[in-house]
């Protein structure tokens, strides 16, 4: 990879990062001053990591940079992932953010509405709300991967798969209960309530929508 390809990754995000204001107006002097070098070091770190992540996509020949460079709706997105990625320290939240701008660049014939749909998800769901919606896009698969036996019912309800998956969810109801309205509403799901009984095989089922598979494909790193 040559010194100018290296620049021109950098000038891209460069051009939309450098767009993002620190600080409102009405913000106090001091707070300013305790917070500008933390959020300079997330700014110059979040750069990188993309900078060399799409470096690597050149070199797989997954994208040109030269006509990212004209790509208005990578662009688009550079400044509005990143403004919101420079807002969190959860690795994971960090990771979905990052995935989504380089799935940006890769893709082809990109539907904006969806994309802005699935940052706005990203910036709004908590991390529980993706593993929920893991756990149901393929639960025999998942459990799977995660080496955990799948339980045996002849008829229970969503959330006792859950609360096999996620014991740390046990005991929490109510935020179970409204993570899954949020994926429901939202149009990611296609069951309404978490605590409906189902069969053993509809326990086993997918319950996400295409919708919501086009959004977990959106937010995982694609390696073909």
């Amino acid at each position: 990879m040559s010194k100018d390809k290296k620049e021109i990754s950098y000038s891209i995000l460069k051009a939309g990062i450098a767009s993002i204001p620190l600080f409102g107006g009405a913000a106090s002097e001091i707070l300013p001053l305790l917070l500008k070098n933390p959020i300079e070091k997330r700014r110059e770190i979040w750069m990188q990591e993309i900078g060399e992540k799409l470096r690597v996509l050149e070199e797989k020949d997954r994208i040109k940079l030269n006509e990212l460079a004209n790509n208005e709706i990578f662009i688009d997105m550079v400044i509005k992932i990143s403004s919101e990625a420079l807002k969190t320290s959860e690795q994971e939240k960090l990771d979905y953010f990052k995935n989504a701008l380089l799935n940006t660049a890769i893709y082809e014939n990109l539907d904006f509405s969806e994309i802005n749909f699935f940052n706005r998800f990203i910036t709004d769901f908590t991390v529980w709300h993706v593993k929920i919606l893991k756990v149901f896009d393929n639960p025999i698969q998942w459990f799977i991967q995660n080496e955990i036996d799948f339980p045996e019912y002849a008829t229970a309800p969503l959330s006792k798969i859950l609360f096999k998956a996620h014991t740390a969810l046990k005991g929490k109801k109510e935020l179970c209960d409204l993570i899954w309205s949020d994926l429901y509403r939202s149009g990611l799901i296609n069951t309404s309530e978490l605590n409906v009984g189902l069969s053993s095989n509809g326990l086993k089922s997918s319950r996400t929508t295409e919708f919501g598979k086009k959004f977990l494909s959106f937010i995982e790193i694609q390696d073909n």
